[in-house]
């Protein structure tokens, strides 16, 4: 069984249905945000209020894109009635921010086979299970993914914020099939990237590449989905490509360049068949990342 959202409006307890946007249950606005909200997880239900509440033991960051499409559909409710999925409720997950000794966080690309957002770069990640802790769920789908197994007595972890996700991305590209709530979570490992490599071992059934990102890459990608639908020049500091490691066929490794532009592409107003690029959601844990770094 999976872990439940609930918000907590005007006092009382509510579950969160299929097309309504939790951005905006919590009071967000047409705007870029982010927004915080006040937040407690424990018996398997995150709750989230924009006030604080007894119990609640975080106050975190909470974004959408610009483009959300249950934020359009709170403007179209007649859109929403006609559709056959307002039952279901929003689904929880965990994506962890792995950052090396040396200052580098890792990201995975999910293979094109995939039914959620095949093709895009994200960190690793995955449902959270009933009764199961934030940094639980977040260290499991690291072995699941990318076979690091990381004790808990050598990591330190931060919470950073959540991001409200939608497949498909834009209404433009169809009526939303799934919708989440990520919490980022980072951890900190006292190995080097070198040392965290030589252990990787992705699941070929989700994973086809992977590859880490210096703050400065990493602040030029995240810097690229504010709204624009083509990111801008390349600075004359960033490299014009990035080195991963991709899987082979036969299951071995080989080195990987990818282009910047690659990185720096921003979500199409329409279904390309979901090309290779960074997904939004990272974009802003990225820029979590770096104002924790700045810290």
């Amino acid at each position: 069984m999976a872990a439940q959202l609930l918000l907590r409006l005007g006092g009382r307890l509510e579950s969160v249905s299929f097309t309504q946007s939790v951005c905006g249950l919590l009071g967000a606005r047409q705007g870029p945000g982010p927004w915080h909200t006040h937040c407690s997880l424990e018996r398997g239900q995150l709750v989230l209020s924009s006030n604080s509440f007894l119990g609640a033991s975080e106050r975190l960051p909470i974004q959408r894109p610009l483009f959300c499409p249950f934020a359009a559909l709170d403007q179209q409710p007649e859109v929403s009635r006609t559709e056959p999925l307002t039952n279901r409720g929003v689904d929880l997950g965990v994506a962890v921010i792995l950052q090396s000794s040396d200052q580098t966080v890792l990201l995975t690309r999910r293979t094109c086979t995939l039914r959620i957002s095949p093709n895009l770069w994200v960190p690793p990640g995955g449902h959270m299970e009933l009764d199961e802790e934030i940094l639980e769920c977040g260290l499991r789908e690291l072995w699941e993914e990318c076979g690091l197994q990381l004790p808990q007595n050598q990591i330190s972890c931060v919470l950073l914020g959540l991001w409200e996700s939608a497949y498909p991305p834009r209404l433009s590209w169809g009526f939303p099939k799934y919708h989440h709530l990520i919490l980022y979570v980072l951890v900190i490992s006292q190995e080097s990237q070198e040392q965290l490599q030589a252990r990787i071992q992705v699941n070929p059934n989700e994973v086809n590449a992977f590859m880490w990102l210096g703050p400065d890459v990493a602040a030029a990608v995240a810097a690229t989905e504010g709204g624009a639908e083509t990111p801008g020049p390349l600075s004359q500091d960033l490299p014009l490509s990035v080195c991963a490691t991709e899987l082979r066929g036969d299951g071995g490794t080989q080195p990987l360049l990818l282009p910047m532009p690659t990185l720096m592409r921003t979500t199409p107003t329409t279904a390309e068949g979901d090309k290779e690029r960074v997904s939004a959601g990272t974009k802003f844990a990225l820029q979590l990342w770096l104002q924790h770094l700045g810290r």
